[in-house]
């Protein structure tokens, strides 16, 4: 560690030298005290056992010699009788009895007096230590160990990051380059500032991470911590909010304070949304407390008094409800997106996380990657460790490509319920419905290729088929949400061809959800209606995704939105019904396929519709399947993204 950030860490770990001080006093007074107890208990047992006698009759006792021995403590007599019971006398104040005693041939012993006065002072100063004691701990509990209790609402909740919570370099961090780039330049600005300065550049004063979940916002803050060589601090954004006003202020107020003492310095508040929220914003205002809170962050941040070789990192997820104020420049300078990995950062960040697991020879991590499309960086490392405990469980040395395509299979679509018993009706049901699906998308060309078809229940679902893109999807078609509503709708269209009008099931049942988020966003959003133009009708449309704000339309406009939707959909369902009648034969095959195999993947299927009869154990051998392995959506329904982009049918 550089020497600055070496005495920072040093000056932090001072600060809380007093809390530990106050634990340490605690503790030594409270084992004191029982100390004490313990020697008041066990005199008073030992008085309590022992019969008092007068001192006359003592020495009366002595001299008719039915005395044995006697031990001297202090004004205190334990006498022993020849006949073995045991009483006390108290001596008087300058009384010797000792001459007397040896002269009756008593056994004399002396109890030392300094051991016995040690105890009588902490028996006469017990009370004033139980109170001193009672008070220490009040006092450590209220300050909570030296920052932020009851006697420290206003202290900042900071905590300088060091080498010890594991050190983490930009070489840790891949699939993100542009936005690595972008903090790299910060980390050399730190390192050799004249670089820059010569030319009149200035450091920037904040960098705002914004991303999905998972993609490694937190990570890039760490990497940076591990690189820059300066005191780094860390803390969330819930940590400045309290019930009471003026708290959170105080503790922005008390963190910059702590970092203009260790400037150069980074500080990081991760989730700053928690408390960077558009002031009043919601009915009946904004919350008192955020809104003060905010108002000092942005006076820290670029007020009137300037905070050089301070630089704040924050990350969030949502920054569309962050306040315009927040996100000028002057205080966040720059504003760096971390978005999904594509195809090459979904390789690079499995090989990152694939450093530590031994790989089998077969195991190709570009493959994995083409197959991974929409998974962030977190989703990729859950699907490195499920292989790896895949391959645990049944006993291998290494982690080979069956267990990152079964782990793949588990992440995406949920974990076989093979225990789930089905009836045959059942089963026979499932089958020609996902066949329907897998045979309208093999012939439809806009269509994902399919990539596995199965009848195992996983997750929620009885059975589905998985439908991959070549590469990784960042539009929608016309054309191809037509062509996607089709399949969606074939499962449908199956059942009515094989059961007939009265014997379709629920099962549909998703499959109707998926086609009408498709066609709404098609006609509300994206334009692709004639009848509707080109307007957004997505906020003013109610129930439209859960949301009743915005303006509202007219019936007219209500009831042609929905007319448009049903027409797409009406046209999709037929176009499946078309090709599942025409492609009859291939369906048969494909249904009874999946009764037999009840897994196939892209390449079986073509071979199961086309009548050649698959290996006795192939249908047990995972496989990339249909050569055209891709992204996979995770198992959720069907997404209408927020950026108009479309998540492939699961």
């Amino acid at each position: 560690m550089p020497k600055a950030a070496a005495r920072s860490a040093e000056s932090y770990r001072k600060e809380t030298f007093v809390g530990n001080a106050r634990n340490i006093a605690f503790w030594v007074v409270l084992f004191l005290l029982i100390l004490a107890l313990f020697n008041l208990f066990s005199g008073g047992q030992s008085t309590s056992s022992s019969r008092t006698i007068s001192y006359s009759d003592f020495i009366e006792r002595v001299d008719n010699g039915d005395v044995a021995s006697v031990t001297l403590d202090g004004e205190r007599v334990q006498i022993r009788g020849k006949d073995g019971s045991q009483y006390v006398a108290i001596k008087p104040a300058g009384e010797e009895v000792t001459d007397r005693l040896i002269a009756n041939n008593v056994e004399v012993r002396a109890e030392a007096q300094e051991q016995s006065g040690f105890f009588s002072l902490i028996s006469l100063w017990l009370p004033f230590l139980v109170l001193i004691g009672i008070w220490i701990f009040f006092m450590n509990r209220m300050q909570g160990g030296g920052r932020g209790g009851a006697m420290g609402f206003g202290k900042s909740r900071a905590k300088l990051l060091t080498e010890k919570q594991g050190r983490v370099t930009f070489d840790d961090v891949a699939g993100i380059d542009e936005a690595k780039e972008e903090l790299e330049e910060i980390v050399e600005f730190l390192r050799n500032p004249q670089k820059f300065s010569r030319l009149g550049g200035k450091i920037p004063k904040g960098a705002l991470l914004v991303g999905p979940p998972g993609t490694g916002k937190t990570l890039l803050a760490r990497a940076i911590a591990g690189e820059a060589g300066v005191p780094f601090f860390t803390i969330s954004g819930s940590d400045f909010v309290e019930m009471f006003v003026g708290v959170g202020a105080s503790r922005v107020r008390d963190m910059f304070e702590q970092a203009k003492k260790n400037a150069p310095c980074i500080v990081f508040i991760d989730e700053i949304d928690a408390v960077g929220r558009a002031r009043g914003v919601g009915i009946g205002g904004g919350n008192d407390e955020r809104e003060q809170t905010l108002n000092q962050l942005l006076v820290e941040m670029d007020g009137f008094e300037a905070n050089e070789g301070v630089i704040i990192v924050a990350a969030t997820n949502r920054k569309d409800v962050l306040d315009p104020a927040l996100l000028r420049p002057g205080r966040f300078d720059r504003t760096i997106h971390v978005p999904n990995p594509d195809i090459k950062g979904r390789e690079k960040i499995l090989s990152v996380h694939a450093r530590k697991v031994p790989l089998g020879p077969n195991v190709d991590l570009r493959l994995i990657a083409r197959g991974t499309p929409g998974f962030s960086g977190a989703d990729l490392m859950n699907l490195v460790n499920e292989a790896a405990l895949l391959a645990a469980r049944v006993g291998r040395r290494f982690v080979t490509m069956d267990d990152f395509e079964n782990a793949k299979d588990k992440v995406m679509m949920g974990a076989e319920r093979r225990s789930m018993v089905l009836t045959a009706d059942q089963k026979e049901k499932t089958a020609y419905h996902e066949a329907g699906h897998a045979i309208v998308g093999i012939n439809m060309p806009k269509c994902d290729p399919v990539y596995k078809a199965t009848i195992i229940p996983r997750g929620g679902a009885l059975g589905m088929v998985v439908s991959l893109p070549e590469m990784d999807r960042l539009n929608m078609h016309k054309d191809e949400g037509k062509q996607k509503i089709a399949m969606t709708m074939a499962g449908k269209a199956a059942e009515i061809i094989k059961y007939g009008e009265e014997g379709v099931s629920s099962g549909p049942a998703g499959d109707i959800q998926q086609a009408s988020a498709l066609a709404r966003a098609m006609v509300m959003r994206w334009g692709m209606s004639d009848a509707i133009g080109n307007i957004d009708y997505a906020e003013a449309h109610e129930g439209y995704q859960g949301n009743t704000a915005g303006f509202s339309v007219s019936a007219e406009t209500k009831t042609l939105i929905e007319t448009e939707v049903k027409k797409l959909i009406d046209e999709g369902y037929q176009t499946a019904y078309r090709i599942l009648t025409e492609k009859n034969d291939d369906f048969e095959r494909l249904a009874k396929g999946l009764l037999e195999y009840e897994t196939l993947t892209g390449d079986q299927i073509r071979r199961v519709i086309a009548g050649e009869k698959l290996e006795d154990d192939e249908d047990d051998k995972p496989s990339v399947g249909g050569g055209s392995i891709a992204s996979i959506p995770k198992t959720k329904p069907k997404v209408i993204k927020a950026d108009g982009g479309f998540e492939p049918t699961a």
